[in-house]
């Protein structure tokens, strides 16, 4: 790579988006305006904003006892309602009348749900004849506590309750609510003082010791904390939005001014012409987020400060951010920026143009806000398991390194390092690829209704699936599974275990598959990979399943002890373990092994796959697959472990051709992990060879060191086996195998001549 190539094009991307006055008024007008002009609307609303009364109605009112009062001239006494909440609260006094309670009840409710008033609340009969008699008995001499039957007007000891009516489908009805709790409240402990007074009691009784609060934090502390929730996000927000832009007048808008194609003939390699269109949506999108950040600061520390003032109210924003957030804040935005700018540059490169390459801008936003979102929530820790979340670990790491928190945060620092690059490395990797490909680069516009669209469809049918097809199966197979899991629940006996697992693998793993392959491909043959492979190759698939099973077993225990599973998880999967510890093995293998391999195997390593591998580059397609494939399992555990075996049984199926081979791997598996389940401390002691393959440790059993390694070596003999079994190779495959290696290279070599070269 000539860097010279990539400082040219980084110069030209840059001055032509300095001309664009958009471009200009997004990254740099937009937020110095942003933040002050929403504290200004935010001040010009909140003077039309006020607390409105609300309408109570008191029932009983003629029970009420004297001492303390409730009710003073039509309103709640003074003593126990601050003058500026009896004007917001307007009551509607009643006597008991002849109607009964039950009426009465059924009365209220349709009048608060009518909206009549907003609450009501309901002295029981006698109210104030009771208080005096639970008084009374209270100081009585060597009483006893009286136990009773609780009804709706009183407690099983006696003491009545009165009973508040609200709407809580009514944002007015629940105000009214909590305005009258609060009074009742302060109602209610005077009444208590009143009754410690009558029994020459101290009233410090009623409150034996006071908490004396002490705030250890200081102001910079404060500050921090409330800061690192915020500026991480902002900036990642904005570093996403102001890369996409960037890249889809660099991407999309060339192809429609018809710039690109003498981009592309000139001596720069793609790869070169990536980089300098990278380097230039990072700037702007690195520069997008700091004014951001730089503008949101000044409006909270000044503007913010100001208004608090002068309203009155605490001081929310505590002042400026420390100077060394800003210091993580700009390191981080390096790796953050470069793997956005890389995203939104493989995305506008797939668009045809920049009405739909904006398009493209949700979906990548619904992939990145619930990382971003994470790490708000307040159980979000930075741990061993969530710093590899990608996105995520980078946000909980900024977090921790603002408020200060340097010595917890070292030990996390590589995986979030190693995992934002790697992240950013396939990222840019994926740009160069769009970039490469020409069919990406150069395709037409699509025409026609959507009607017209599923005719073609139908009609132009290929001999197996397309990327789209392939990718639309396993979203398909997401969604189903996911409304599935909240209507199928784990029966309780064996016999309906089985029933609801052929219903599931069945009906909603295959069956779409295999309608989708007839509906949509010319071949369901070629599309299942329903051939017969060589009997060896089938059995060296078993082997390997029976070779790397230690090694799956320690992955899994690895994976539990950097993402723990729950109680609750726990508890809810014993009796399913439970049941499939004590039921026949031979029925277990066949029901959670048979079963699950051959549906499983036909809607992923069939068609999915089979879709996936005309993007031309097999191990994508491969771990594409096995990313989907652990999506369908439940727990996060299972997932990961899911996906990684998904990646070996890709590899089997792209290898042999055929889908006999992965279904026998994930028979194997399965079934031997059934096995393993079941062994115990006190069978491992009386077997000699199993205690050198598996050990006890709190009475659970794992592989051995011994085992690990022997599984390793004997896996990565048998996957050598499979490498030079011969196998079919797609065209976009062998496509794209001639221009990597040409361009590694240095060498070019027209498309057409590379098309006819991979026929």
């Amino acid at each position: 790579m000539k860097w010279n190539n990539v400082k040219l094009i980084f110069l030209r991307e840059a001055r032509d988006q300095l001309r664009d006055r958009r471009t200009l008024f997004t990254i740099a007008g937009l937020p110095l305006l942003l933040y002050p002009l929403m504290g200004m609307v935010f001040v010009q609303i909140s003077q039309f904003m006020r607390e409105h009364p609300t309408r109570v109605r008191l029932i009983g009112v003629d029970d009420l006892p004297d001492v303390p009062a409730l009710l003073s001239g039509g309103k709640f006494h003074a003593g126990i309602c601050p003058e500026r909440e009896r004007h917001l609260l307007e009551l509607i006094a009643e006597r008991r009348s002849d109607t009964s309670d039950d009426t009465l009840r059924i009365e209220i409710e349709r009048d608060i749900n009518v909206g009549k008033y907003d609450a009501a609340v309901f002295f029981p009969p006698r109210f104030a004849a009771r208080l005096a008699e639970s008084r009374s008995e209270a100081e009585a001499p060597g009483r006893t506590e009286r136990i009773g039957p609780e009804t709706a007007e009183t407690a099983a000891d006696g003491i009545p309750r009165p009973a508040i009516y609200y709407n809580t489908a009514s944002d007015k009805s629940r105000i009214a609510h909590d305005r009258v709790e609060r009074v009742l409240g302060r109602w209610r402990d005077l009444i208590v003082l009143e009754n410690l007074r009558s029994s020459r009691l101290p009233e410090s009784a009623a409150q034996p010791f006071e908490l004396r609060q002490t705030d250890v934090a200081e102001e910079v502390s404060r500050r921090a904390a409330m800061w690192s929730k915020i500026m991480p996000f902002i900036a990642l927000i904005w570093a996403l939005t102001g890369a996409f832009y960037p890249a889809i007048d660099l991407c999309a808008g060339e192809k429609e001014r018809g710039t690109l194609e003498t981009l592309l003939s000139s001596p720069a390699e793609r790869g070169e012409i990536v980089w300098g269109k990278l380097l230039t949506v990072m700037s702007f999108s690195m520069a997008t987020s700091t004014l951001n950040l730089a503008s949101m600061g000044f409006t909270a520390s000044v503007f913010v400060r100001q208004y608090a003032q002068a309203t009155g109210t605490a001081d929310l924003m505590r002042g400026p951010p420390p100077m060394a957030s800003l210091v993580w804040l700009v390191a981080a935005l390096v790796p953050a920026s470069a793997l956005f700018s890389a995203l939104a540059i493989a995305i506008a490169a797939f668009a045809r143009s920049t009405k739909e390459g904006q398009y493209y801008l949700m979906p990548l936003l619904f992939v990145t806000l619930p990382l971003m979102i994470l790490p708000l929530l307040p159980t979000s820790e930075l741990t061993l398991g969530t710093s590899l979340i990608p996105i995520s670990g980078l946000m909980m790491l900024l977090r921790a390194l603002i408020e200060g928190q340097y010595a917890a945060v070292l030990p996390y620092v590589v995986p979030v390092a190693g995992v934002t690059i790697g992240c950013c490395l396939l990222a840019i990797r994926w740009a160069v690829d769009q970039f490469s490909n020409e069919s990406v680069l150069f395709r037409e516009s699509e025409r026609g209704g959507l009607g017209a669209w599923i005719r073609h469809l139908m009609r132009v049918r290929g001999e197996t699936p397309s990327v789209a097809q392939g990718i639309l199966c396993a979203l398909l197979l997401l969604i189903i599974r996911f409304f599935a899991s909240m209507f199928v629940r784990t029966p309780g006996d064996w016999s309906g275990f089985v029933r609801m697992i052929l219903i599931v693998q069945l009906a909603l793993i295959a069956t779409p598959a295999i309608q989708m392959t007839l509906l949509l491909t010319r071949s369901p043959r070629a599309t299942l990979l329903l051939r017969w492979p060589r009997a060896h190759v089938l059995a060296l698939a078993a082997l390997l399943a029976v070779a790397l099973h230690p090694a799956a077993l320690a992955v899994g225990d690895l994976i539990r002890q950097v993402y723990p599973i729950n109680d609750d998880a726990m508890t809810q999967m014993a009796p399913l373990a439970r049941m499939l510890t004590e039921s026949p093995l031979l029925s277990v293998i066949l029901v959670i092994g048979l079963v699950p391999a051959v549906c499983e195997e036909i809607a992923f390593r069939g068609f999915i796959l089979s879709g996936l591998r005309h993007m031309g580059h097999k191990w994508a397609a491969i771990i594409l697959t096995a990313l989907f494939f652990g999506w369908t399992h439940s727990l996060l555990q299972q997932q990961i472990a899911a996906t990684f075996t998904g990646i070996v049984i890709g590899y089997v199926a792209v290898q042999s051709g055929s889908i006999l081979p992965p279904i026998a791997f994930h028979l194997v598996h399965n079934g031997l992990t059934a096995a393993a389940s079941r062994l115990t401390p006190e069978r491992l002691a009386d077997s000699a060879w199993l205690s050198r393959l598996y050990g006890a440790n709190d009475g659970s059993v794992s592989p051995t060191v011994f085992a690990i390694g022997l599984s390793i070596a004997a896996g990565a003999a048998v996957l050598w086996l499979f490498r030079r079994v011969p196998h079919p190779v797609y065209v976009e495959e062998s496509l794209r195998a001639t221009i990597d290696h040409r361009s590694a290279r240095g060498l070019t070599l027209p498309t057409a001549e590379l098309e006819q070269s991979a026929v």
